[in-house]
């Protein structure tokens, strides 16, 4: 059953046409109707609102313009060697306790990391 965040395949005329997200998915007036809001996945990002029967949301395939669409859930595929995807260890000679607190880094040879949340956009001279 797809829920709101969920990813979908769009199928334009039995061609893959584009993801989207679930965004929303709320009752129409009509009984058995929903509004369903798509952002989708590509670029410029754009939002879309169908209005679509639950059976629709859910992969079966309905007509928009006299052309088929169908919405298809994605789901990651499963890892085929999970021991691949183990995270590496990263050996540093900082301390635990250098790491936890942020400051100056100290001259053990190791590079100071800077955010870049930290930075700040230079303003022009304003002459």
């Amino acid at each position: 059953m797809t829920t709101t965040q969920d990813i979908v395949l769009i199928h334009y005329e039995d061609q893959p046409f584009s993801f989207a997200r679930v965004e929303e998915i709320l009752p129409d007036a009509k009984r058995d109707w929903y509004h369903v809001k798509l952002l989708l996945l590509q670029i410029p990002l754009q939002t879309v609102s169908w209005i679509l029967k639950n059976n629709y949301i859910n992969g079966d395939e309905f007509t928009m313009g006299g052309k088929r669409m169908r919405l298809e859930p994605v789901s990651a595929p499963e890892d085929k060697n999970p021991e691949e995807n183990k995270p590496i260890e990263k050996k540093t000679n900082m301390t635990p306790q250098a790491l936890k607190k942020p400051g100056p880094a100290k001259k053990t040879g190791a590079s100071k990391v800077v955010s870049l949340a930290d930075r700040k956009p230079k303003k022009p001279n304003p002459e």
